[in-house]
């Protein structure tokens, strides 16, 4: 485990995890506005678009990660064999490229199913009919800005920055984009 968070805490796999999840919560924002807030809105729909909307952005980020990071760390394996004039296959230098790229990709199609799962709890209670349909959007559009919240104090903690401050910038982003989701709703 300890190995998994120094790779996570190396610049781009923490980079690419706060992008990813910055995506998909925006991503999963705006299917809970366009689609639950209609005249009639069906469940079954909401959860579906959530899930597999979900799952296309994991595979593309996790798939884009492993062929950027592939990239980034084959080109970093051959300047230091230049420099030291000796192959690294097989040694903890190039097991540790391999493990960056590999934990870095799975992070990123984790990240947006993670997401999901938080984001569409309110529907499962509506479909077991404790919550209906709207009351479920509403507590899921407060979830989601509740996690923007979180991840931009989050960044603001490694930052060394006032978390406050940053949480409350991506709220407002959140805010944003929720108003102009009602309102493009509301022309439709």
């Amino acid at each position: 485990m300890r190995r998994i968070k120094r790779i996570f805490e190396k610049g781009g796999v923490r980079r690419f995890f706060i992008n990813t999840l910055f995506d998909s919560t925006f991503m999963l924002l705006g299917i809970v506005v366009g689609s639950a807030f209609v005249t009639e809105a069906r469940l079954e729909s909401i959860m579906a678009t959530l899930v597999t909307t979900s799952l296309a952005l994991g595979i593309s980020t996790g798939v884009s990660v492993y062929e950027a990071e592939s990239l980034e760390q084959e080109r970093k394996l051959d300047r230091i064999e230049k420099a030291m004039i000796q192959d690294l296959r097989g040694t903890v230098v190039h097991d540790s490229a391999k493990s960056i790229t590999l934990v870095a990709s799975l992070i990123n199609f984790s990240t947006p199913l993670v997401s999901c799962a938080i984001v569409i709890l309110p529907f499962v209670f509506a479909a077991v009919d404790v919550l209906s349909v709207e009351s479920a959007a509403r507590i899921s559009i407060a979830v989601t800005l509740s996690e923007l919240f979180i991840v931009g104090a989050y960044m603001g903690r490694i930052g060394k920055k006032n978390p406050w401050v940053k949480g409350l910038r991506m709220l407002g982003f959140g805010l944003i984009a929720f108003v102009i989701g009602l309102f493009l709703d509301s022309l439709l």
